[in-house]
């Protein structure tokens, strides 16, 4: 061995020393792979362990239960409303009806208030926060400058006027209704008005306006404007007029709505 080798022996040597390799198990090398046995095939088991856990059985899609469309529920309110011949009939009837997600948020169902028999019928938009806690309409702010303007025209719950609105349940956060929620509870509001018969018609505020009458053109252009609501045989004249929310928010524009309250006066009047 030259001294060149020698030395590179030592030095591999030495790496081996300060890897750990301290000995050595046999001369020649071995192939540890084909010193493996091949695998034991075991038996595949006849059946699963038996499980523990609960299994959740499945109803295949076309047995499950899916929520109404929009067309549905507002075929079905028209169903039911179609059925019911008096007020508490109608009371009843949208107090059962679940065909609105409205009522899931509510927390009550805001019929009607006021005088069943009186000649005014006055229909807003839907409940507010103080309408759904105590389940009438237009007792809030709104409805206390309501209340103030019908009785300067000499008009009270306690006689002429019978008050609702559009949607029987409040809007989450009050905002504004959607078209198809409107959709969904104009039947009962429209069977409501035929069976209340009133002598006028007072429609508070655009979206009162929009669904019973099907128009496009807003409350400003078409406030004290007379219009005629048909109802199969039931046909009502119709005063639309600013809602008194929108009054509180515009207070300029009062005198507009007194003017349209003095026209119902009028024809009132000219009607005894």
């Amino acid at each position: 061995m030259n001294a060149t080798v020698g030395s590179d022996v030592r030095a591999l040597l030495d790496w081996y020393l300060q890897a750990g390799v301290d000995e050595t198990v046999g001369e020649a090398p071995v192939n540890r792979f084909e010193a493996v046995p091949p695998a034991k095939e075991f038996p595949k088991p006849s059946a699963p362990p038996p499980s523990h856990s609960v299994q959740v059985k499945r109803e295949p899609a076309a047995d499950r239960p899916r929520p109404a469309s929009a067309d549905e529920s507002q075929s079905l309110a028209e169903h039911i409303a179609a059925a019911c011949n008096t007020l508490d009939e109608l009371a009843d009837a949208i107090a059962n009806f679940n065909g609105c997600n409205l009522k899931n948020t509510a927390t009550n169902t805001v019929f009607a208030d006021g005088n069943p028999t009186g000649r005014i019928m006055i229909v807003g938009e839907a409940p507010g926060a103080d309408e759904d806690r105590q389940g009438k309409p237009f007792v809030g702010v709104s409805g206390q400058l309501l209340d103030r303007m019908m009785a300067a025209a000499g008009y009270s719950r306690s006689d002429a006027l019978y008050i609702s609105n559009i949607l029987p349940w409040r809007p989450p956060g009050n905002r504004k209704p959607t078209p198809v929620e409107v959709a969904i509870c104009l039947p009962f509001i429209r069977r409501h008005i035929a069976l209340k018969r009133p002598e006028v018609l007072m429609l508070a505020g655009g979206t009162s306006l929009s669904a019973l009458m099907a128009t496009e053109l807003g409350i400003t252009r078409m406030r004290g404007r007379w219009m005629s609501l048909s109802l199969g045989d039931f046909e009502v004249p119709v005063m639309p007029t600013y809602h008194p929310a929108f009054l509180l928010r515009q207070p300029a524009r009062k005198a507009e709505a007194w003017r349209d309250i003095l026209e119902i006066k009028a024809r009132l009047a000219n009607a005894d």
